[in-house]
């Protein structure tokens, strides 16, 4: 894989609970929503269990990602492809943590931020309309 190893922590505060938090990062329906723009195809349309396989494209570039683990507060993603590495979730009452490493062209930080900032817009829509 061409890329530099680039690796990035990032928690925030959200306005929701932590099954909020869950059902927006466990649905693929949701996902789709506020990752939008973002085109993501799910092998399945149920929540994300161990093993379910999707793809993300950010224009020409693809990564694909694999379940590899899932609880009550975690979510740890295998990806490939346009990324070589793993995407991790955390959350609680009123916060969500990610932590991403990897092998990319990609800048990971940039695309964490946004992605977590667009998280959060989402959880406040959802808590006031």
């Amino acid at each position: 894989m061409l890329g530099n190893f680039q690796r990035s922590e990032l928690r925030i505060e959200v306005p929701a609970t932590s099954s909020t938090i869950r059902d927006r990062l466990l649905s693929p329906a949701a996902l789709k929503k506020w990752l939008f723009p973002q085109q993501i195809s799910f092998s399945s349309q149920n929540l994300l269990t161990l093993g379910t396989k999707f793809d993300t494209s950010f224009g020409p570039v693809v990564v694909k990602s694999q379940v590899e683990r899932v609880d009550a507060q975690c979510l740890r993603l295998l990806l490939s492809q346009g990324v070589d590495g793993f995407h991790e979730w955390y959350w609680g009452e009123g916060w969500v943590q990610s932590r991403l490493e990897g092998i990319t062209l990609l800048p990971l930080n940039l695309y964490q931020t946004a992605t977590l900032l667009r998280l959060r817009q989402s959880l406040t829509v959802g808590t006031h309309g």
